[in-house]
């Protein structure tokens, strides 16, 4: 068999002391990417794939491939490394100068930014996102309507739903409630056991209850599973090894974000979320899981009937929110790849 392989490209995109969203200012913004693949001579080839919660672009990279997700033989993919995640500007650089909130409306506008000073990208043919991905992948679509052709919004919304605020919140809560927090999500070291009940707090979020009903994070279920041989040892190297290595810092600013995410709140729409979907000019696929705890059906379905040219697409899956990011789950992997390529074929 032939090993097909492809360009890379990786770097750091210095964007400046950056006026954010609140007017609050970061200085010196970095925004890590990495691409794959080659730029077309008309630049009509490009995907922008952001980032996910907690994730860094090494993360994402299992699905692109000639046989994978998304094809870099055929597509420029061009993943940003999301503020707070480590690798762009985050508060694990300087905890004193970081401001309280970096938005999902100041993410994107630095990644087009990035597109148009390091490539003379104007306009891209899909933005690609999982989860907080998916919610910068809406923001694309929302805030550059005319610049967006398709966006694939797997595993995420339009705005963050209260539900979900519900979970971020209590999240955030038990950062704060660490000794080593000294406010305003700034830690005076890094808070082991609070990070250890907060991987945890994920583990019943991240997974539905038919999937711990099936007991597919045992070794014992029936394949694809997680592989534990008990409960505590899944919830010790699933999870608390997880978020351990990992700056409380970060998670929190990250959480900030992911609470925020409103593609209406900004001059353009002024709060009116039907505004801003009947804006998206863009194709948009709609692509929950249909065990999703935090993005639910019923959000994608509510927001449809103001999008121009949209499908909904649930994953059939008990993986929860994992359905959208299949690593270990070849069905669900292999569903993902059929739409989201046929997707980019129309």
């Amino acid at each position: 068999m032939t090993h097909i392989t492809w360009t890379t490209d990786k770097g750091v995109f210095d964007a400046g002391d950056l006026v954010l969203q609140s007017g609050k200012v970061l200085r010196g913004a970095k925004l890590s990417w990495k691409a794959h693949g080659t730029l077309s001579a008309g630049k009509d080839n490009v995907i922008v794939y952001p980032t996910s919660y907690g994730a860094q672009h090494p993360d994402l990279e299992w699905l692109i491939g000639p046989d994978g997700v998304l094809d870099p033989t055929r597509w420029f993919i061009v993943i940003p490394d999301m503020f707070g995640n480590g690798l762009s500007s985050s508060p694990s650089d300087d905890q004193k100068t970081y401001p309280d909130l970096v938005s999902a409306y100041d993410n994107v506008h630095v990644q087009r930014q990035l597109l148009r000073e390091r490539w003379g990208i104007e306009r891209v043919a899909c933005v690609y996102g999982w989860s907080m991905g998916a919610l910068q992948a809406y923001h694309w679509a929302a805030l550059f309507p005319d610049a967006v052709d398709r966006a694939i919004v797997n595993c995420g919304v339009a705005r963050t739903a209260v539900h979900n605020q519900v979970f971020l919140r209590s999240l955030m809560a038990t950062l704060e409630a660490a000794p080593e927090h000294i406010g305003g999500g700034r830690f005076s070291a890094e808070p082991a056991d609070a990070k250890r009940a907060f991987g945890r707090i994920y583990a019943a979020w991240a997974l539905s209850q038919d999937f711990y009903r099936a007991n597919l994070h045992l070794a014992s279920a029936p394949q694809p599973n997680l592989g534990a041989p008990d409960l505590e040892t899944f919830l010790k190297t699933d999870w608390e090894d997880r978020y351990a290595p990992r700056s409380a810092a970060n998670l929190y600013a990250q959480l900030r974000t992911w609470d925020a995410a409103d593609i209406a709140d900004n001059g353009l729409y002024n709060g009116d979320p039907i505004c801003a979907l009947k804006a998206i000019r863009a194709r948009v696929l709609l692509m929950p899981g249909e065990t999703d705890l935090y993005f639910r059906v019923a959000d994608n379905a509510a927001e449809l009937p103001y999008l121009r040219h949209a499908e909904l697409k649930p994953i059939p899956s008990i993986w929860g929110h994992r359905a959208g990011n299949p690593t270990v789950n070849p069905a669900d992997a292999l569903f993902l790849k059929n739409a989201v390529r046929d997707w980019l074929a129309r």
